[in-house]
């Protein structure tokens, strides 16, 4: 039986947080291809989007990972509430509140992904604008936290995933398109849209064509002769 200060749980721990970190660096990094509507005949805007909603799921599982071996973990007291409440851990108080912070934030915008259909436009991109905080914030919580993230290979990937991270912000916030009426990157599973009814001033435009009688089939019009026509 694993007790509650075995090793593994605390291997556990630290891999779970540098895997975390890496895959919500992605999951900005596919948020920014969304957004600037990156996209061509090979990988389409649908496939990127659904990967940036698939990849953020398995992003959470494994911070719910990482958040629960350090919580059954006794050998470091950290305690429940200080997953969510903020400078309420007794083991390293201030990069685990940042921590608890960066949780909060993910949350938030996790929730309101699952409510999008009942938010309005502004609300949901006003709110997805916290998981940049949250992701800044995890980093910190990375390097300050994890006795990996200060030398060797961690420090190695937490700075790649910073570097990422500010380059895909950099990119995001000088190339975006012109906001286009209505949201963006709708899943190809979800409804299409209902067709707009035509108004009825179009509708008195458009000229139906007339359709053929029997006197047109049985007599034919024959093309004026010009000389005919023609004075003398």
């Amino acid at each position: 039986m694993v007790a509650l200060t075995s090793p593994y749980l605390w291997y556990t721990t630290r891999a779970t947080g540098l895997v975390t970190l890496l895959l919500f660096t992605g999951v900005l990094v596919l948020g920014s291809l969304v957004a600037n509507r990156v996209g061509g005949a090979a990988v389409g805007r649908f496939e990127l989007s659904e990967l940036h909603r698939s990849l953020s799921m398995v992003a959470v599982i494994f911070l719910v990972i990482h958040i629960a071996t350090t919580v059954i973990d006794s050998f470091v007291s950290t305690g429940l509430i200080s997953v969510i409440v903020p400078l309420t851990s007794a083991y390293k108080r201030v990069p685990v509140a940042l921590g608890s912070v960066a949780f909060d934030l993910i949350v938030a915008v996790w929730i309101s992904s699952l409510l999008k259909t009942r938010l309005s436009n502004e609300t949901w991109r006003f709110i997805h604008w916290f998981s940049w905080l949250g992701w800044a914030i995890a980093v910190v919580h990375a390097f300050m936290t994890g006795s990996d993230a200060r030398s060797g290979v961690g420090l190695a990937l937490v700075l790649v995933c910073a570097l990422a991270g500010l380059l895909a912000g950099l990119w995001r916030f000088f190339a975006r398109p012109a906001r286009a009426a209505g949201r963006t990157a709708l899943s190809p599973l979800s409804p299409a849209p209902a067709p707009e009814p035509a108004s009825p001033r179009d509708s008195r435009r458009v000229t139906p064509p007339r359709e053929r009688t029997v006197a047109d089939t049985a007599f034919p019009r024959r093309p004026v002769d010009d000389q005919r026509r023609r004075p003398r």
